[in-house]
């Protein structure tokens, strides 16, 4: 069969939470291998990851965590509660917001605006100072808070929004940059099912859950020596609730290096051995891709030594 005639790959599909026009849509922007391919709007996080687990989607993108609000702990819950998922990446957006209106609609006009309470929160001074008599309506998404001015269906007059809402609607933008904190940046990772890691690229990130032992002084503590110990930075840890009893904790932690590094690979199976449960998430580019730098005595090389050296113990071969 010639070329011409050979069937073209089918395309894959991508969930992210929706309607079109948000940060987690920006974030799958960056994505090359989901340029021109399918990509599927969906409610909450939870459905963006069932999509995965029954294969409705090849990959979702989810937002775990915000430089002003910390960790996306719906995110996390579910990660830490579903089988069978693996990040593949990690991509940062940037947040900023625009109050958006109707078109001819004026500055002096609005009284009423409608946010997100998350969005509402990191734009509140500059409301606060531009629209001093103003009252706020929560909306459901950044998203909605704009469809709703447009549909009818919100009282406001206005909407704090993402950039991207105007490339999908007809929505005039009465100011920008409104966010509170020009430095805010929310981390989103893309999920697939479980598949091998990726190489190591020298800039790499490793996520894990690990739920604590029975509570003991210094359980923590123990946890934390896993990583200490072998010369790994952790640039995450966040405590969630596991849920069955009071103080019964479960940490989110972001390791910096690759699980195929000889001190990760150690330090994952000191926390087997040291926890009842240990999720491993996945070994990821960081995208910033800064270069995991660490002391010489935790080198790969350090690790195999000292491994062969056991060996030789355990062989009877002679020291030198």
């Amino acid at each position: 069969m010639t070329p011409e005639h050979e069937n073209p790959p089918a395309r894959r599909t991508y969930s992210y939470l929706g309607p079109a026009g948000t940060f987690t849509e920006a974030a799958l922007a960056q994505v090359p291998e989901a340029r021109d391919q399918i990509w599927r709007p969906v409610r909450n996080v939870g459905e963006a990851l069932a999509d995965v687990v029954e294969g409705r989607s090849d990959a979702a993108m989810i937002a775990i965590e915000n430089s002003v609000d910390g960790g996306v702990s719906t995110a996390q819950d579910a990660l830490a509660t579903m089988p069978g998922l693996r990040i593949i990446g990690e991509y940062l957006v940037p947040v900023n917001f625009v109050l958006v209106a109707r078109p001819g609609t004026r500055m002096e006009e609005v009284s009423l605006v409608a946010a997100h309470p998350v969005a509402y929160a990191q734009c509140l001074q500059w409301l606060t100072t531009t629209l001093p008599a103003h009252a706020h309506i929560p909306a459901a998404s950044n998203v909605a808070s704009a469809l709703g001015i447009l549909d009818g269906t919100s009282d406001a007059d206005a909407a704090v929004a993402a950039p991207g809402i105007v490339a999908h609607h007809d929505l005039t933008v009465l100011a920008e940059g409104i966010g509170d904190n020009p430095s805010a940046v929310t981390r989103f990772v893309l999920v697939s099912r479980t598949v091998a890691p990726a190489p190591p690229t020298g800039a790499d990130k490793t996520s894990l859950i690990v739920e604590l032992p029975e509570d003991h002084p210094g359980a923590l503590l123990e946890l934390l020596e896993q990583f200490a110990t072998r010369g790994i930075n952790l640039s995450l840890l966040a405590s969630r609730p596991i849920g069955d009893a009071l103080g019964r904790y479960r940490f989110v932690i972001d390791a910096d290096g690759h699980v195929h590094d000889e001190r990760m690979a150690d330090a994952l199976l000191g926390l087997r051995r040291f926890s009842p449960k240990v999720i491993f998430l996945g070994s990821y580019a960081r995208a910033d891709r800064a270069i995991v730098r660490y002391p010489p005595r935790y080198s790969d090389d350090v690790f195999a030594e000292a491994r062969d050296w056991l060996r030789g113990l355990l062989s009877g071969e002679p020291e030198t």
